[in-house]
């Protein structure tokens, strides 16, 4: 209907994708950016502030979990362990940007795996899956920054 909001259509949009819709080349590059901020991520498993965040976010150890990475110690549930992972990633800043300045994969990434980690073993999700799941939250964040106008100038503003 014609009263539709922004919201509910962008709802709509995100709700109708599936893995149909990966074009060879978006799974391509998804898989060489999962590559990219992983790698990243395992480097900044050694900063000091991600050593920080791991050894408080253990008390939050359970055992329906996710992996920290670098760690095979202890887990996490999949919110504690998205934010030790993606901290890990930023805490280098080599992860990946577009413009305006934000780093797309960081926040997606530690996210998705995160959750697909949590999922019983009878409900597990296939590859195409997570790659679905990734490219939806980079897409989504894309057109939130789109939306915003706090994105806009954010290089002439600093």
């Amino acid at each position: 209907s014609s009263s539709q909001t922004i919201t509910g259509n962008f709802a709509n949009v995100i709700h109708g994708l599936n893995a149909n819709h990966l074009t060879d080349q978006v799974i391509q590059r998804s898989k060489r950016m999962i590559l990219d901020t992983l790698g990243v991520g395992l480097l900044g498993t050694s900063t000091e502030v991600c050593h920080k965040v791991t050894r408080y976010s253990k008390i939050y150890s359970s055992d329906i979990s996710s992996t920290i990475w670098g760690h095979l110690d202890f887990r996490l549930p999949p919110l504690y362990a998205a934010f030790v992972n993606g901290v890990a990633v930023h805490s280098m800043d080599f992860d990946d940007t577009w413009h305006p300045a934000t780093h797309p994969s960081g926040a997606v990434l530690p996210a998705v795996i995160a959750l697909s980690e949590a999922f019983p073993q009878e409900r597990k999700i296939s590859g195409l899956d997570l790659l679905l799941a990734f490219n939806v939250g980079i897409e989504v964040q894309g057109r939130l920054l789109r939306f915003s106008s706090e994105a806009r100038n954010i290089p002439k503003r600093y």
